[in-house]
């Protein structure tokens, strides 16, 4: 090294720090002393984009997407595609909003793998909600129970509007025969945000536990997901 160099380096000085980096500290700080509500919803935004802007204020951009996508849990489901149309938002940003998503999903379907899905309801709503609520088109899953009433197999059925003519009562109940379930419960989601049933939803549910009683397999409950919350036409008493 000459001794050119040897000037650069030593009139270098210290690191210069960004403005928001004692921000970024207090902010990690509280979310890891603070506990689960220590964070609002924008902020735990923020400290999501950390990573993807290593200099910049993520506060807001952080706003703009619950601005945009109406709540945390609207961003966390958002399509990749939706999201890269927000102004500003990288790839990089992008990719940390939908780990944190996967990750969500992947810790509440553990919850309900590990138990009996009768005996801890709440995790499976807790699990649909997460993965089915933002959903911007429909979607007809059958979770296919074992005699424990395990979970055996969640079958994405079919994508669309639920009636005879996309979703074979047969079928269903076949399927089940097939993987050696004794009991089911269907799902889908409403888009719209509502979770009431319609008509059609109401027959096609009765027509399938008619068929699984002749083939001895219960039909324990049709829940309907929305943003507005969920329904069960069990609780009902639609079946």
């Amino acid at each position: 090294m000459d001794a050119g160099d040897g000037d650069l380096f030593e009139n270098a000085g210290p690191p210069v720090q960004h403005g928001g980096s004692g921000h970024r500290a207090r902010l990690r700080e509280r979310m890891l002393t603070g506990g689960p509500e220590a964070l609002a919803d924008y902020e735990v935004l923020e400290y999501l984009l950390f990573g993807a802007n290593a200099r910049g204020d993520t506060k807001p951009m952080a706003k703009t997407l619950l601005a945009r996508f109406g709540s945390l849990s609207g961003v966390l489901n958002a399509e990749p595609a939706a999201l890269k149309q927000v102004k500003g938002l990288s790839d990089a940003g992008v990719g940390a909003i939908k780990i944190a998503g996967l990750a969500a999903r992947r810790m509440a379907r553990s919850e309900v793998q590990q138990q009996p899905v009768l005996g801890s309801w709440q995790a499976l709503m807790d699990y649909l909600t997460i993965d089915m609520a933002h959903l911007t088109h429909e979607r007809v899953r059958v979770l296919y129970l074992n005699v424990r009433n395990r979970l055996l197999l969640d079958h994405v059925a079919h994508d669309g509007t639920i009636d005879e003519a996309s979703i074979h009562p047969r079928e269903v109940i076949k399927r089940g025969l097939d993987i050696g379930a004794s009991a089911l419960i269907l799902v889908h989601n409403h888009p719209s945000g509502n979770p009431e049933p319609s008509r059609a939803e109401i027959q096609v549910t009765n027509r399938i536990a008619e068929a699984g009683r002749l083939l001895g397999i219960t039909v324990h409950d049709h829940v309907i997901v929305g943003r507005e919350g969920q329904v069960s036409l069990k609780a009902k008493g639609l079946i």
